[in-house]
Parts: structure tokens; sequence; C-alpha cells
């Protein structure tokens, strides 16, 4: 088992150090790159992670972080306000289409009442309870 754990150090070593040499100098945070290799040879375990995690500049299209945000405080409102809620339709699809076959039949007879009252063939009242 500890074989296997140097095995991994070393490799964890190696590969911050090709990290580090073939970064641009702009791409190094903190120290100098000469500075970042004797830390990592000196301290292979503590130095790689250190600059795996600080000392390296990620691009936009590489590794995020996620940074931990400060929650935002809800906005302070009125006692007698409350929120705006979406509205819930619980009516099942059959009975969807029921309520618009009905809204479409009375519109339907509405357009004949007025169609009637324009032409003044029937009194308003008459057409209103033959339509009903």
């Amino acid at each position: 088992m500890p074989f296997l754990f140097s095995i991994l150090v070393i490799a964890l070593m190696v590969g911050a150090l090709v990290d580090i040499i073939k970064r641009d100098d702009a791409q190094v945070r903190f120290l100098p790159k000469r500075a970042w290799i004797i830390i990592v040879i000196l301290l292979p375990l503590i130095g790689s992670l250190l600059w795996f995690v600080i000392g390296r500049e990620y691009s936009e299209a590489g590794l995020r972080i996620p940074r931990m945000r400060p929650a935002a405080r809800p906005a302070t409102r009125q006692p007698d306000q409350r929120p705006a809620a979406a509205p819930v339709d619980t009516r099942s699809t059959e009975q969807q289409i029921a309520d618009l076959d009905r809204e479409i039949e009375e519109w339907r007879l509405r357009q004949e009442i007025e169609k009637r009252r324009r032409e003044g063939g029937d009194s308003p009242a008459g057409s209103e309870s033959a339509a009903g």
C-alpha cells in the first residue's frame, strides 16, 4: 500500500512539474514559475496540490471550480401582500374541451343575436329567450 501511495505522489509531482514548465508566465498565479518548481520538488504532495488549486490559471473553457455565493436576501414586502402564484388549471383535457365547446357555442349565439338585432327581424327579448 505505501508503494502505491508513493507512485501516486510521484505521478502527481511529475504532472505538476510538466504543467508548470509548459505554462506561459501569464498563466501562473501568485509566484514565479521557478518558485513553483522548487515548491513542487521540495514538497511533492502539498506543492503539487497547491499548484493545481491556487497556482494555475484556468481558462474559461477549462476546469471551472464552483464558488460559493452569499445567499441573496429576499426582497422585503408588505405584510398584507401575498406573492403572486401562477394559476393552476386542474381540469382534465376532456373538461377543457367541453368548456371550449360551450364557449364557442355561446359566442355563436351572441353573433346570431347581434345579426338579428341589426336586421331588425326579432325583438331583443324574443331572441334571447329563443337562444336560451
